[in-house]
């Protein structure tokens, strides 16, 4: 009995392994197309210019991701491996397009210094979700109201403008996202999604918690133009 025990549990470690290493790849494969297109975008003036200088555009693109998420989120099993690749890969394009507008406000080498910071804490965070023999699902209650919390305070000081609630908020984005690093891995892992379409929606899962802590980080670290 023993021996049938361990030998399940191997295989399920192989199982969780493989199921990260897709995961970690649609990730990493999406944060390379993102890096590109900014990277792309910034060095077109013109494109640039009429993602800046056209709000309408620059609120259409920000709809677009919204829907691409929900849309990836809701419908990944009811859509093909190739579709939700394809839809992956265009939130990541379009995401890059409205990422090239922090070369506008922060300088490249903060930006290339806090990309680095937040590779480091999230590769941090997923490991220990990932290795953790704790049951971090307790976590996700707090940490979705704290980011309920980040998003309505940040909402609201669109028209007050307080210093101190972009930093406090900054802050507490930044615990929020790194649980939430934490906690999605340890997520993704357990359920042992196989396959493509599995691998893209946890890769989704965690390269919104990247994003989101690097923009956080970027407010605190950023050197503004």
């Amino acid at each position: 009995m023993e021996k049938y025990n361990t030998t399940n549990y191997r295989t399920i470690s192989v199982a969780q392994s493989g199921v990260m290493r897709g995961v970690y790849g649609w990730m990493g494969g999406g944060l390379a197309l993102t890096a590109f297109v900014s990277l792309v975008t910034v060095s077109s003036p013109a494109l640039l210019q009429a993602i800046l200088g056209n709000r309408i555009l620059f609120y259409a693109l920000i709809l677009g991701e919204f829907g691409l998420v929900i849309g990836i989120s809701s419908a990944i099993n009811r859509i093909s491996a190739s579709t939700a690749s394809m839809l992956f890969l265009a939130y990541a394009a379009l995401n890059g397009l409205t990422m090239s507008t922090i070369f506008v406000a922060y300088t490249s080498s903060s930006v290339a210094s806090t990309f680095v910071v937040t590779a480091g804490m999230f590769g941090a965070m997923s490991l220990y979700g990932y290795a953790t023999k704790s049951d971090l699902t307790s976590w996700g209650s707090f940490l979705f109201m704290g980011l309920v919390g980040v998003i309505i305070a940040s909402v609201v000081n669109i028209f007050l403008q307080s210093s101190m609630i972009y930093w406090v908020m900054s802050f507490c984005g930044v615990i929020v996202f790194t649980g939430l690093t934490a906690y999605d891995t340890q997520k993704i892992k357990n359920q042992g999604n196989a396959g493509t379409k599995g691998a893209i929606l946890g890769a989704l899962t965690l390269y919104l918690d990247f994003i989101n802590m690097f923009l956080m980080l970027l407010r605190i670290l950023g050197n503004r133009r």
